[in-house]
């Protein structure tokens, strides 16, 4: 409990003070968002914001995680190294997304080719790693790796989990379009899964080994995403970018597949799937219903902006059913701990 104290407190404390360091040297070097053409008009005014501040969340994270092993009885573990590797990875595709929109002045970056054989790449040799290397569980599960307990083998696991990482990191993408909004729901998964993996740390008949470690990395972004908020929220001083959505999507995939709840990530990051879900169903409808819009736009955040919601409503409102969807998730995971007759 200590060293997830010390994880969370060091890397919300880098954040909160290194964030308005970092927005003042970009503001000096000139370096801001660039908004698409296309969004509502109220977001043409946040042309110009800093942004890539989803560096200043990595950084106080991987140090809040390392500073937190000075604690005694706590050790590196594969699983948790792996954590930060593909959060570590996928930042720096979105480091060079934000580069290029940046330093072309436009608000599109890489390719989506570009991003997506990046993102694969990394998904990959992060799967295979954990599958052979860090040796997880290759069961499909939702709250424990005997629920419902089949056994996907080693090629099935890494085709989930590269699904999972890639798909992810997109939805928090897509989700990162408000401000504060994927900064404040980043933090109640990340929250949810420091609990979830020490939890599992107390209780051996989870059959999860060495949970500690990724239950650090967790509280350290949760933290890490707090520490930012305080500056991200609306309205907002630096924007997190792709360095950063990226980064946090597919790290809570990460935790799901390490804590052998893949299932239950559906509704942790329910928010996610839902501002995913609705970018794909405009698209359809637009290509298969003679170019009709299902939403005003997508995602469906900027859908009840046009519908005439302030910003602030939609944030408050999203982080509200995103609190409501991980107090499910934890409630599911715990009804599941009860039926096991685990309790004492």
């Amino acid at each position: 409990m200590i060293a997830l104290l010390i994880a969370g407190l060091v890397s919300g404390m880098i954040s909160l003070l290194a964030t308005p360091l970092f927005i003042r040297w970009l503001r000096e070097r000139g370096i801001g968002q660039q908004i698409r053409k296309d969004g509502p008009r109220g977001h043409h005014t946040k042309a110009g914001t800093p942004t890539m501040g989803g560096a200043c969340i990595v950084i106080a994270a991987v140090v809040g995680y390392v500073v937190a092993h000075f604690w005694r009885g706590t050790v590196f573990t594969r699983k948790g190294e792996l954590i930060v590797f593909v959060i570590v990875a996928f930042a720096f595709i979105g480091l060079l997304d934000d580069s290029v929109k940046v330093f072309k002045t436009r608000s599109l970056g890489l390719t989506t080719k570009q991003k997506l054989v990046a993102q694969y790449t990394f998904a990959i040799t992060f799967a295979v790693l954990a599958s052979y290397w860090a040796k997880v569980d290759t069961h499909l599960s939702f709250t424990r790796y005997n629920l419902p307990g089949w056994d996907l083998g080693h090629i099935g696991w890494i085709v989930l989990a590269v699904f999972l990482i890639v798909g992810f990191s997109n939805a928090v993408n897509l989700t990162d379009g408000l401000d504060g909004l994927a900064a404040g729901l980043s933090s109640f998964a990340y929250s949810a899964y420091a609990a979830i993996g020490f939890w599992q740390l107390r209780h051996p008949d989870y059959h999860v080994v060495q949970s500690l470690d990724p239950a650090m990395i967790s509280m350290a972004m949760a933290c890490a995403c707090i520490g930012f908020l305080w500056w991200n929220a609306n309205p907002a001083r630096i924007f997190m970018g792709d360095t950063g959505s990226l980064a946090i999507g597919a790290g809570i995939a990460a935790m799901a597949l390490m804590t052998n709840t893949q299932g239950l990530l559906f509704v942790l990051g329910g928010v996610f799937i839902i501002e995913t879900a609705s970018v794909i169903l405009q698209v359809l409808t637009f290509r298969f219903f003679n170019k009709k819009r299902l939403f005003r736009m997508a995602p469906i955040h900027h859908h009840f902006e046009l519908l005439g919601w302030p910003e602030t409503w939609v944030i408050i409102r999203f982080w509200i059913l995103g609190g409501i969807l991980t107090a499910l998730a934890l409630g599911l995971f715990y009804a599941d701990f009860l039926s096991l007759n685990l309790v004492e």
